[in-house]
This record gives structure tokens, C-alpha cells and sequence, in this order.
């Protein structure tokens, strides 16, 4: 029945795909100039022509979303806290192999992203595409940049499909931060291993290696390392460094409370209002089937409680304008035009450009998205003004209200930038309109491929074209995308 339906489809495309060429051969510009010195120069004659259908304008393949879902986020220690990473994200695979219906023979790779990774999982795109049913033969590979690290499994399934080395990928993203994995101390590790390198073979030798062991330690060797939450090149906490960017950009605490409480409210009236589609209940055994983070109560007045986190007593940064620990997977489906097409399916929206920047990790940490934006536009072609829809990651409310205020710097543009002026002014009634990171919550790995799920969705439902999506990441790194509405009809 599959072959059949396909077959038909790939014949019909076929069709359809030759009448568009010979359309567009007939009757747009496909312009000749000749004239008497092209001539006698022995020059070919100018040729103006469109790409092909199918293809962008640099000739490649057209990148298109065909779909994305993602599971509930929770907040850690709550719905998932009994899961591991490898459950959320085979459950967020099997949801969108389920939903768009794919046989997944189809797929020529598999790419996900995660920062803290299990030692039993650690290539996690692999096991999890195994446990979902995916076919042994096709390769899985698992990459990390922080929380921009599905980010980078979007990029490089796109880049992939654009150099002709696949027709179809399966990305994915995945956090947990209920089941960090916890180490014991160096020197109590080094011990461990030794022993375990050297184990005796009889019950004297075996007391006598106990007794090494132990000798010499310290106290405090004996206590358990988290996994770190500060930047290892600065050895600074993400949330000072959030402060010092507020403070340095003039967004007051009294702003970033007032940020958060809209992501809060956004996120709540789109979750009442179904917005939130691409959410794919997870049975763990009791069913999720939404974000627990939302706060729809959220008022000025309980986040003017709240005391500093981080710069204390008068910092700005607070648990009440910063996102909180998240679990969570996401999954998407991206194909080249021609494939999807050709399977009968209809895609969501077009990759159209993406890239990746840095910054100083030092001061500019959360700055990122500033300079990805200012670097990307250009090279699309295009103006904030051209942008309909806006998703930016939130990681602290101060963290986006300052990278909007350095996009809106004539100074900070001119000195960091190739603009001679401003790039421009985000408009509000355009960014995160259904919440955000601060809201729904951020799952480390997952949060990219959310990004551009809700930037497809929001397409759709405001009648936008354009969206651009932005993301920091920790080590002063930083992602954008432009996407654009695939044609409802």
C-alpha cells in the first residue's frame, strides 16, 4: 500500500515538477541580452536565470521542516525525575515517526544534541534511535555545543542535505537534569582505579589495597562533584555574568521582571489557546501531557519578592527572571523540498540560511545572539524590518533585553559590527509571542529544535513569512536561522 502511494506521488511530482520548470522557462525572466559588442568580443550573451524549483538561490537543494514535535517540558526532579535522557528523546522520535506517518527505511541519519551525557548512552542519538524502532542501518551520531547543541544537529542535517549527502534526517535534542551523572574526587577516583586495575586475588591483599586506599585521603575528598555549572575557561556562574551584561546594557531589574512575567503570561494564554502543537505526551507510567514550568499567576509583585541569586545584595538577576532546571526532548524531521514532496508530505517551512558566532566568554557571555543576528542578516539578504516572526532563547529575561539593546546601539553596532549604524529595533508584539525559555521551560539540548518548531508554527498562525531564531550558548557562543513559511496550499 506504502509502495503504491508512493510510487503515484514520486510520478505526480514528477509531472508537476517538469510543468513548473517549462512555466517557468516560458513565461518569467529567462533574459538574453545580445547586442553588437558581446559580438565581436566573442562573449556568451548575459543569461539571467531563476533557480529551479526545488532549489535556493545558490543552486542547492531546498532544506524544508517537515515536522516537529517535542515531549512536555517538567521542571527537574518532577514528571520525568524516574526517566533518563535516552527514554525522553526515544520517546520524542517515536512521537514524530508516529505523527508524520514516515516509514522511517527512509531516513539516511539520524543527529541529536545533549550537554551532560550519560556514560551508559554517550553516543544517545544512536541508542535512542535503536529503541524507537529506526533501522539499524542507518548511522546516528550525537554532537554538544551547549544549550545551542540540537542547534548544531539542525545545522549540519541541513548542510547535508544541501551538498547532496542526504535526502532525510531525523534531529533530536535532549536534557535531563533530574540523573546528572556525579563523580567521586579526584583523588578518591584515582585511588578507585588503581584498585581496579590491580585487584589482588586474595582476602589479605585485597584488606591491604582497602587500606591504601583510604590512607592519605581528606575529608572533604570523600564528598561528590556535581557536574560544573561554572564557565571552565572563566570560572564564572552563567547568572553573574547575566547581571554584569544588565547592568552594562541599562535593563533594570524592574524590566526583567516585567520580561518574564509576559514570557509567563505568553506561555499560559498559548497553552490554553492549544498553540503549543508540537507537544507529545509522554508515558511515564502516569501520562504528561504539558509544560509544568508556566506560571499563569506570575505578578509584579511576587517577582519584586524574590531576593538576587547570584550578585548579592543588589544584583538584578533573580529565580524569579531567569529560566529554570529543565527535562525534556525534542525531534524534527528536515528533508530537501524534492523528497518530501515526492513522499506526499507537506513541509512547515524552508531553512533557509543559518550560521554561528562568538564572543568573549569573559564579558559578553550571554552576547552571542547579538552578533549571530548582526552577522546573519547581510548574508541573507535581508532587515530586521523583512523579519515577521522573532524566537530568541531565554535564558534570563536580562540577557535577552540586553542583546536587544546592543541591536539597537548605534555605538555598540558600529564598534562590533559591519553596520554603520543600528541594526535595528525588535518589535515587541513580534518576539516570543507564545512564551519562552523563561516560561516553558530549557532543556539544554532540546531548546533549538523548540525554537524552530514554535518559529514554523507561528508562521503559520499570524500569516508571517519570515522568522529569524537566536540562541546564546555558554563559552560566549551563539546560533541564528532564517526559516520561511512553506506555502499552505
Amino acid at each position: 500500500m506504502l509502495r503504491i502511494s508512493i510510487a503515484s506521488v514520486r510520478s505526480g511530482q514528477q509531472a508537476m515538477l517538469i510543468s513548473r520548470a517549462m512555466s517557468t522557462a516560458a513565461t518569467t525572466t529567462t533574459t538574453t541580452t545580445t547586442t553588437k559588442d558581446s559580438i565581436k568580443s566573442g562573449k556568451a550573451p548575459a543569461i539571467d536565470i531563476k533557480p529551479l524549483p526545488g532549489m535556493d538561490r545558490h543552486g542547492r537543494p531546498n532544506v524544508v521542516l517537515v515536522d516537529a514535535v517535542r515531549t512536555p517540558f517538567q521542571t527537574s526532579g518532577s514528571g520525568y525525575r524516574d526517566l533518563m535522557s535516552y527514554d525522553l528523546l526515544r520517546s520524542a522520535f517515536h512521537s514524530l515517526i508516529q505523527r508524520t506517518e514516515i516509514d522511517p527505511h527512509i531516513l539516511d541519519a539520524v543527529i541529536a544534541g545533549t550537554v551532560i551525557q550519560e556514560v551508559r548512552t554517550s553516543n544517545i542519538a544512536r541508542e535512542a534511535a535503536l529503541g524507537a524502532g529506526i533501522p539499524k542501518n542507518i548511522p546516528a551520531h550525537t554532537v554538544s555545543l551547549a544549550c545551542i547543541s540540537s542547534n548544531v544537529a539542525l545545522s549540519q542535517a541541513a548542510d547535508q542535505i544541501r551538498a547532496g549527502q542526504a535526502q532525510a534526517v531525523l534531529c533530536g535534542g535532549v536534557e535531563t537534569m533530574s540523573d546528572v551523572p556525579i563523580r567521586f574526587s579526584k583523588p578518591l577516583r584515582s585511588r578507585m582505579l588503581a584498585f581496579t586495575f590491580r585487584t589482588p586475588k586474595t582476602l589479605s591483599g585485597k584488606l591491604e589495597m582497602a587500606a591504601k586506599l583510604l590512607k592519605g585521603l581528606k575529608l572533604s575528598d570523600l564528598a561528590p562533584e556535581a557536574p560544573a555549572i561554572a564557565e571552565f575557561s572563566t570560572g564564572e556562574v552563567m547568572g553573574h555574568s547575566a547581571d554584569r551584561l544588565a547592568s552594562r546594557f541599562g535593563v533594570s531589574r524592574h524590566e526583567q521582571d516585567e520580561y518574564s512575567m509576559r514570557s509567563h503570561l505568553s506561555a499560559a494564554k498559548a497553552q490554553e489557546a492549544g498553540y503549543l502543537t508540537d507537544i507529545a505526551p509522554v508515558m511515564t507510567p502516569t501520562l504528561v501531557e504539558k509544560d509544568n514550568g508556566i506560571r499563569p499567576d506570575t505578578s509584579m509583585q511576587r517577582l519584586s519578592r524574590v531576593r538576587p541569586a547570584f550578585v548579592k545584595p543588589h544584583g538584578t538577576v533573580t529565580a524569579g527572571n531567569a529560566s529554570f532546571l529543565t527535562d525534556g526532548a525534542s525531534s524534527a524531521l528536515i528533508m530537501s523540498e524534492a523528497r518530501a514532496l515526492e513522499l506526499g508530505l507537506t513541509p512547515k517551512a524552508y531553512i533557509r540560511d543559518h550560521l554561528f558566532a562568538s564572543c568573549d566568554p569573559k564579558e559578553e557571555l550571554l552576547l552571542g545572539p547579538a552578533y549571530a543576528i548582526a552577522k546573519l542578516l547581510p548574508k541573507a539578504g535581508l532587515t530586521l524590518q523583512d523579519i515577521d516572526v522573532f524566537e530568541l532563547h531565554e535564558a534570563f529575561a536580562g540577557q535577552v533585553l540586553a542583546n536587544l539593546n546592543a541591536l539597537k546601539s548605534e555605538e555598540w553596532c558600529k564598534e562590533n559590527t559591519q553596520f554603520g549604524g543600528a541594526v535595528g529595533q525588535i518589535p515587541m508584539d513580534r518576539l516570543n509571542n507564545w512564551g519562552g525559555s523563561l516560561s516553558i521551560g530549557h532543556p539544554f539540548g532540546a531548546t533549538g529544535i523548540r525554537l524552530l518548531a514554535t518559529s514554523a508554527n507561528r508562521l503559520h498562525a499570524e500569516n508571517g513569512r519570515l522568522g529569524l531564531l537566536a540562541a546564546c550558548a555558554a563559552g560566549g557562543q551563539a546560533t541564528a536561522m532564517i526559516v520561511e513559511r512553506y506555502p499552505s496550499n
